[in-house]
């Protein structure tokens, strides 16, 4: 019977390269490992897919799929760097990060910190895919005062740099430095303030004349 299975393996893996996009040719290819109990092929076999197209949504479900299952979480934060050196802007390779992280360590205060300066230390904090990685820990519930922090960091150079919808972004900015001011960070509430009250100084009047001449 295993033999049989085997060759179906085989046979859908050449499927799969020609179809990767395929649901079908995937679901069928998670049904033949599951009844084999073997995912010996399956990190290598993805990985090729997504050397081919960074974004393959099923072949990253297919790629989750195996880790959850058979607990191969070991080295794939790993794969994750490699892919990050490749392309930084990589979206899946991010999000593919946050699922490790988020199901093996959790993202504790310590976590979130060696997270954030892996980021400072690649200077990466202009890159829309870093920010939304921060963000969904944000969005998350992950209150992390030095998380938040590097997020004001992070707003405050787009400001500088007259980004798209500043008002937005002050906003954000300011959001966050209140929050850490009443709650998250109340040691240093003044600073936080102060930070709140310059950002506004310095950056609220441009959008204000942006919103004006735009109206």
């Amino acid at each position: 019977m295993n033999k049989d299975l085997h060759k179906e393996l085989t046979y859908i893996t050449n499927v799969i390269n020609k179809h990767p996009k395929n649901y079908q040719v995937w679901h069928h290819r998670r049904v033949i490992v599951e009844r084999l109990q073997d995912p010996g092929r399956e990190l290598d076999f993805t990985a090729s897919i997504l050397q081919d197209d960074a974004k393959n949504y099923h072949a990253w479900q297919h790629r989750q799929w195996v880790i959850r299952e058979f607990d191969l979480w070991d080295n794939e934060l790993g794969y994750v760097e490699k892919l990050l050196r490749d392309d930084l802007r990589n979206n899946s390779a991010w999000n593919q990060r946050y699922f490790v992280v988020n199901h093996t360590t959790g993202f504790t205060d310590d976590v979130i910190e060696r997270e954030i300066s892996v980021l400072l230390d690649r200077q990466l904090q202009n890159y829309p895919s870093v920010l939304a990685f921060c963000q969904q820990l944000y969005e998350d519930r992950y209150r992390s005062p030095y998380l938040m922090a590097y997020m004001i960091d992070t707003y405050e150079e787009m400001l500088e740099q007259e980004s798209d919808d500043r008002a937005a972004t002050l906003k954000k900015a300011e959001q966050l430095c209140n929050a850490l001011a009443d709650e998250y960070d109340q040691i240093r509430g003044e600073y936080w303030n102060y930070v709140a009250r310059s950002l506004t100084s310095r950056y609220g009047s441009q959008t204000n004349t942006v919103e004006q001449e735009v109206s």
